[in-house]
């Protein structure tokens, strides 16, 4: 193996922890534009575009992942199926919660009700990526998956 070859592999590693900060601070900075806000921040503009665009990042995110991260993961590591089979739950039920926050947000809720929304995703999240993290970066660092990043861990 050439020494670009192990740079690639092991970036599939720090490309995960890369996204998930990304996707972290996208939700703090949605969840502090919120908070910012009046009652008629809910349907301001700003604050719909701080949403979606967090809410498009993070469904891109799991949708690469399950079509293309953890096939491949599965291929080289039959025995971490069970674990990936968790991680697609995982994706299932964060995709409701923003479901959720979607339909607030087209409600033109208050912030507090925003609010209560985004925690709730930030709480599955965090708890997810943690997982995710420890039980798949030291698999990442020698995953041989040539496809774009972008593609397989969304558009962070």
């Amino acid at each position: 193996m050439t020494e670009g070859e192990k740079t690639r592999l092991v970036a599939w590693s720090d490309e995960l922890r890369h996204v998930h900060a990304r996707l972290r601070e996208a939700l703090v900075m949605t969840q502090e534009a919120v908070a910012r806000g009046d009652p008629e921040v809910a349907a301001s503009r700003d604050l719909l575009l701080f949403c979606h665009g967090f809410c498009s990042a993070l469904t891109g995110h799991h949708v690469g992942e399950d079509r293309d991260l953890f096939p491949a993961i599965a291929a080289e590591h039959p025995e971490l199926r069970e674990t990936l089979r968790k991680l697609k739950q995982d994706h299932s039920m964060i995709s409701h919660l923003v479901s959720g926050l979607q339909a607030v947000i087209e409600a033109r809720s208050s912030p507090e009700e925003l609010l209560k929304h985004l925690e709730g995703i930030a709480a599955i999240m965090e708890s997810h990526f943690r997982y995710e993290e420890r039980q798949l970066l030291v698999v990442l660092e020698t995953l041989a998956l040539d496809a774009d990043p972008q593609r397989v861990l969304g558009p962070l």
